[in-house]
């Protein structure tokens, strides 16, 4: 049994590659159908967004793996199929890629969340379609659980680096809530769009959009729910605006200090007003500072921000890379011993029968007994059975895992009775040999 991811994504294949690959729900389910009627794979999950296409597999024949993968893919894509596209990682590479895709370490923007989102709804996907059992649960649900918990323990998701998103964070520190500012957006290019886009993200509930071409003011408006101010007319908006934003391929000054002091004679707001200056050359007159209760940035000043998160986002993202090996290792421990685990239920519930059955019994010839004294014997009775049964668990976890697994599994079997027949190994579909220190066809072995 081998652990196997093949995908593709930004790093490794242009956007005309990638969008071949992109596949919607019900082509997934259709994809997982075909997989799940294979011999050659056990569990399958495919997580497909615009920037990747990964899909994870449990290879039953670890030597026929690889082959058969390549197979199968070669019949789902067709001859869209290029291999200079693609990587393939097994074992505990493919379980580390997964967590560094789900903490968005191995996005296109580090530290975006979209990704283990769509990770969980992926894995959610190949649930219902029948496709995950054991190993695949336990990797899933622990992947999402890192990705959560790297970014509760780290600011890699807060930290702009972007000047859009600088600008919005800017604006953020002397407004505060967006949810009730009042936005001017000045300019309707790509930067003034970005721009827009982070507005929204981050609570604006819509924003005023102006441009010397009015039509364009008006596409970016639409995409926004915002509305549009003629140009001539955008300096009187500023009277009202908490923030303006302005970004335009101006080659002066559209903002001088003179007219702005005139306008803000008529401002009834207590709170500053904050003029970003996206634009190269500079849209807004540096000496608009000197006006009261007026906060201007310009594009160096957004620069620094983008900077110094970076850098600070470097730092988390090794932070990050910790938190992830520490949960790898604590994987590791948990299937380490899954492969045993089907024998020890049988031999607890074996156990805890017979408990049951026999105190049933001595307590019907004991009906002088309180309520109180029959629950103490019934206490007493399971800490007897966990101390008998403690060494052969202890034996079993450290067998996990070692060439004397099997031999301790029967063992165990034989000597407790726990099958029909000595041979027969328990009928579980959890009886994978999911760890295996010794052999490389361990599912997660180097």
């Amino acid at each position: 049994m081998q652990l196997i991811v093949l995908g593709l994504n930004h790093k490794t294949a242009p956007v005309e590659i990638r969008e071949k690959f992109n596949f919607s729900r019900s082509r997934i389910r259709h994809i997982l159908r075909l997989l799940k009627e294979s011999d050659d794979f056990s569990e399958a999950v495919l997580i497909s967004t615009c920037n990747r296409t990964e899909l994870y597999l449990v290879a039953q024949e670890p030597e026929d793996g690889m082959a058969s993968l390549h197979k199968a893919v070669e019949r789902i894509a067709g001859s869209a199929f290029k291999n200079e596209y693609f990587y393939t990682l097994t074992g505990v590479h493919c379980v580390r890629h997964l967590f560094l895709v789900a903490s968005s370490l191995d996005s296109l923007i580090v530290g975006e969340g979209q990704i283990l989102s769509q990770v969980k709804d992926a894995y959610h996907l190949a649930r219902m379609a029948g496709t995950t059992a054991t190993l695949f649960n336990t990797i899933f649900n622990q992947a999402i659980s890192t990705g959560k918990k790297i970014r509760t323990r780290t600011q890699i998701a807060y930290r702009s680096v972007s000047v859009s998103s600088a600008a919005v964070d800017l604006a953020m520190k002397v407004v505060g809530d967006l949810s009730t500012a009042d936005i001017l957006v000045i300019g309707a290019g790509k930067m003034g769009e970005l721009t827009a886009r982070h507005l929204m993200d981050k609570g604006a509930p819509s924003i005023f959009v102006t441009n010397r071409s009015y039509e364009h003011a008006r596409e970016l408006a639409n995409k926004f729910n915002g509305s549009v101010i003629r140009f001539d007319d955008f300096i009187d908006h500023v009277v009202n605006a908490d923030i303006v934003i302005t970004s335009t391929g101006a080659t002066h000054y559209i903002i001088h200090r003179d007219r702005l002091a005139l306008a803000l004679e008529e401002r009834q707001k207590v709170n500053p007003l904050v003029l970003i200056d996206i634009a190269v050359p500079r849209d807004v007159d540096p000496e608009v500072t000197e006006l009261n209760k007026v906060v201007l940035y310009n594009i160096d000043d957004l620069q620094n921000v983008v900077d110094t998160n970076r850098e600070l986002r470097n730092q988390d993202a090794e932070a990050a890379k910790l938190l992830i090996e520490d949960d790898i290792d604590t994987l590791k421990e948990r299937l380490r011993y899954l492969s045993l685990r089907p024998v020890m239920v049988q031999l607890h519930d074996k156990f805890d029968f017979l408990r049951e059955r026999i105190l049933t019994k001595t307590l019907k010839k004991m009906p002088e007994l309180t309520e109180e004294q029959q629950h103490k014997i019934e206490i007493m009775s399971q800490r007897l059975m966990y101390k008998f049964l403690r060494d052969p668990m202890i034996n079993m976890n450290k067998a996990a895992g070692t060439e004397e697994e099997e031999h301790v599994k029967k063992d165990i079997s034989r000597f407790f009775m726990l099958n029909d027949k000595d041979e027969e190994e328990p009928d579980n579909e959890e009886n994978y040999n999911y760890w295996n220190q010794e052999k490389p066809a361990g599912p997660l072995a180097e």
